[in-house]
């Protein structure tokens, strides 16, 4: 399988990197000083605080041409309309990896019916200049599975395929037959709490307001119920269950915790303001729709 990753962010590139050291026929798509970057340096990865910085030369390409089997786009929610433009006239199967609350339908009247996969990565880390800092390799967290899925929920032969290709690569996959929900399950909660911590200037800093806290549960409880299908994961569903004054410390202790602080809570770019905004406005399209 030819593969084409089509973003070169952190998502992006770490992808990029893993599946081209396992031996997979995979370019990066990348533009501007990224795309001039990779083609000087490779993909530069360090693990978060380590000053050993490898380079993993993995092929990088301008554009999407034809002749990919596959293209996995690992762009922000907020750019998603410019990757399509240039995906018109793209030939293989697009696996879309990021948030995304408004379904398969507007990404398949561009790229074609039957050709779009809904996903979302399970990789993070932060941009340190052109070096990508991901989380050192843990045997509990890299179990965490990447899923993926066709928007109607069947189990397709291309969708087996493209599991065990990142499989074979070392890349935790898993088919998820409800993958369009599970997308706006996480946009629900995603946005409240990405859109707090975004406010308070990080997850440290929500942390110690309570009120704050408070009223981002009550925004995650309204949406979970807004939505037109059962939250998926179904343990989601508990949040409507479990009283304020267990889940309000619970939250507060996660949004201390190293994996918060050091999660994408914790950047407060413009970039991160515009996926919020579009993501939050999907939502709201699918809950008044509902």
């Amino acid at each position: 399988m030819k593969l084409l990753v089509h973003g070169a962010g952190v998502c992006g590139s770490l992808l990029a990197a893993q599946l081209h050291e396992a031996g997979a026929d995979v370019s990066l798509l990348a533009r501007g000083r990224r795309l001039e970057s990779l083609r000087r340096h490779g993909v530069r990865l360090a693990e978060e605080d380590s000053p050993v910085v490898r380079q993993v030369p993995v092929p990088v390409v301008e554009h999407a041409a034809d002749g990919y089997d596959l293209a996995a786009v690992t762009v922000r929610t907020h750019q998603v309309d410019a990757v399509l433009e240039s995906l018109a006239g793209f030939g293989g199967d697009v696996l879309f990896l990021h948030n995304w609350a408004a379904g398969a339908q507007p990404l398949e009247e561009v790229v074609g019916r039957g050709r779009v996969l809904l996903g979302f990565p399970a990789v993070g880390g932060t941009m340190d200049g052109d070096v990508v800092r991901h989380r050192a390799s843990n045997p509990v967290t890299d179990r965490v599975a990447m899923p993926i899925g066709e928007p109607d929920g069947r189990t397709t032969p291309r969708l087996e395929r493209i599991v065990r290709v990142f499989r074979a690569a070392g890349v935790t996959t898993k088919a998820e037959p409800r993958m369009d929900a599970w997308l706006k399950t996480h946009a629900a909660f995603s946005v409240p709490l990405g859109r707090a911590a975004y406010t308070a200037g990080g997850p440290a800093a929500l942390a110690e307001d309570s009120d704050a806290v408070r009223a981002m549960l009550r925004l995650m409880r309204q949406n979970l119920a807004a939505l037109p299908t059962p939250p998926v994961p179904r343990p989601f569903g508990a949040l409507d269950k479990v009283p304020e004054g267990v889940l309000v410390p619970l939250l507060r202790r996660f949004l201390r915790s190293r994996t918060a602080v050091r999660s994408g809570l914790s950047d407060t770019s413009p970039a991160t303001a515009a996926e919020l905004d579009r993501l939050a406005g999907q939502l709201r399209a699918l809950t008044q729709a509902g």
